[in-house]
């Protein structure tokens, strides 16, 4: 059942609005302390959501991948990408708009050109 960090905000202000608008002359004397503990665990978690959504921001602006957030939030990496992703913005730099699988296989690609003998037009030719 999980909700977004909004839908948490909403039913933890709808518990506290309920929870205010009790009337003791109408309502019989009882103890509601434990509606207001989830209450008030229910606002901490939204608060937290909130965190975790700076937090996966910030290391995918430290490119981080997508798999290895996952990992770490202990999800897959399409419901990450869901959960996560539609609030990330384009990082100005197009080298890291990149995957990390893209960024792997150029800097394969620049290692083994460097390594490897001229190629195209320094090619020698054959006589």
């Amino acid at each position: 059942m999980p909700r977004t960090r909004k839908q948490l905000e909403q039913a933890a202000a709808d518990a506290e609005a309920w929870l205010d608008s009790l009337d003791p002359e109408v309502t019989p004397a009882e103890d509601i302390s434990d509606l207001a503990a989830i209450g008030a665990a229910l606002a901490k978690v939204a608060a937290a959501e909130g965190e975790i959504e700076v937090a996966v921001a910030a290391a995918r602006a430290n490119g981080r991948s997508w798999p290895r957030i996952a990992l770490v939030l202990g999800i897959s990496k399409q419901a990450a990408q869901q959960r996560y992703g539609a609030a990330e913005v384009a990082p100005a730099d197009p080298r890291q708009q990149l995957s990390a699988f893209g960024r792997d296989r150029a800097a394969t690609r620049r290692a083994s050109t460097a390594s490897s003998p001229a190629r195209g037009r320094n090619r020698a030719r054959p006589s």
